[in-house]
């Protein structure tokens, strides 16, 4: 299944390699952009800027296996992309820009520690074919990464915050001169955090999260399909230094029905009509996804041809009443006996009007017997 990305730009059209691409692959081409498009090669230079801040944030989704792959399925929302830049896209590339230009942090700043947003979540749901066309309140049990209630998500032990890292000074980069530059890198001792957990948490191991099941009550909306997705802002992991919580995406998968199909919010099923019925009319009753329904046949009615019952179908999203529901668009079909099916006295008045019709049939009564004898 892939979204439906919008005005965003695809990652792999950015970096300009296939969907197949490598990953050195994608981090030779993103090597490439970043020296045509650095604004330290481009002062003054809106649009190279943006090209190279567009470079970064697709190369940070694609170089992470993890990420990528949601990318693949789901798009931007599956990553937790967001339109706008993100400066903290850049902190993880100074082993790239840094072997180019002398520094980590592209436009010279020092990068320091920040609210991280929490992973976005995917739960599958089953439901029935009249689940979704009526709506359906489900109880969904998610494993995520909830903040740690005994550190509150600081990672140290109770009573103990962090302390500022003392290799960066609580900055996350460690600086140094190469001819006439500074060099800035992400402090090895800290990872960028800019601080230490001396005595980590004993619950979370000073991860400062910990799983945690949760009940969540969610409600269907009648007239959903097949792939649909629900989006549940906030329902996702927890983010890590007060960073917002990420997001659930429940996608719903719709069994098929035996006897109805379904196209948009219109019903499709099969009426079977005798050839008298056909021919002379008839009122039937017939099952629809409301309940039975009249069915008013026309004498002549031809084999393929649809009546539609106004309402009768499936509720619009949004809609209301009979007017915000599809269609049950019941298709004409012929049912044909079997022979051992008919008795004497329906063969022969089949081949009675056979002959009236001037359209011989084969045998007579005791052809159609014997034909019937061999079904027994």
């Amino acid at each position: 299944m892939t979204a439906n990305r919008g005005a965003r730009h695809d990652y792999y059209d950015v970096l300009g390699v296939e969907r197949q691409a490598s990953a050195q692959e994608i981090k030779s081409a993103y090597r490439k952009l970043a020296v045509q498009y650095h604004p330290d090669r481009n002062p003054g230079d809106p649009a190279a800027e943006a090209r190279f801040k567009e470079a970064a944030e697709a190369y940070a989704v694609l170089s992470d296996p993890d990420k990528r792959a949601r990318y693949d399925r789901f798009g931007p929302e599956g990553v937790g992309a967001q339109p706008g830049f993100d400066p903290t896209t850049f902190a993880d590339f100074s082993d790239i820009l840094g072997s180019i230009f002398g520094f980590g942090a592209p436009f010279g700043r020092a990068g320091g520690p920040g609210p991280v947003p929490g992973a976005d979540l995917r739960y599958d749901l089953e439901m029935t074919f009249e689940q979704a066309a009526f709506g359906h309140q489900e109880t969904l049990r998610i494993p995520r990464l909830e903040e740690c209630g005994a550190c509150r998500g600081t990672g140290s032990e109770a009573g103990r915050a962090p302390e500022a890292c003392p290799a960066c000074g609580g900055r996350g980069q460690v600086r140094f001169s190469q001819g006439f530059l500074t060099v800035a890198r992400t402090c090895p001792r800290c990872g960028g955090e800019g601080r230490v957990v001396t005595k980590p948490c004993p619950e979370c191991r000073g991860e400062g999260r910990r799983e945690q099941e949760r009940t969540l009550q969610v409600t269907i909306p009648a007239g959903v399909d097949d792939g649909a997705r629900l989006r549940l802002s906030g329902e996702g992991e927890a983010g890590r230094r007060g960073g917002p919580r990420g997001d659930l995406y429940v996608v719903l998968h719709v069994a098929p029905h035996p006897r109805f199909q379904r196209d948009g919010a219109d019903v499709h099923a099969e009426v079977e009509l005798s050839y008298a019925q056909a021919v002379l009319g008839a009122k039937l009753e017939i099952e629809t996804i409301h309940g039975p329904a009249e069915l008013d046949v026309p004498p002549g009615t031809a084999i393929g041809h649809q009546f539609r019952l106004r309402g009768k179908g499936i509720a619009k999203l949004g809609g209301r009443g009979d007017r915000g529901r599809g269609d049950h668009v019941a298709h004409v079909a012929l049912h044909v006996p079997k022979p051992k099916e008919l008795a004497d006295e329906q063969v022969e008045l089949l081949r009675r009007m056979a002959e009236l019709e001037g359209r011989p049939v084969r045998g007579g009564n005791k052809a159609m017997k014997k034909v019937r004898d061999l079904f027994h």
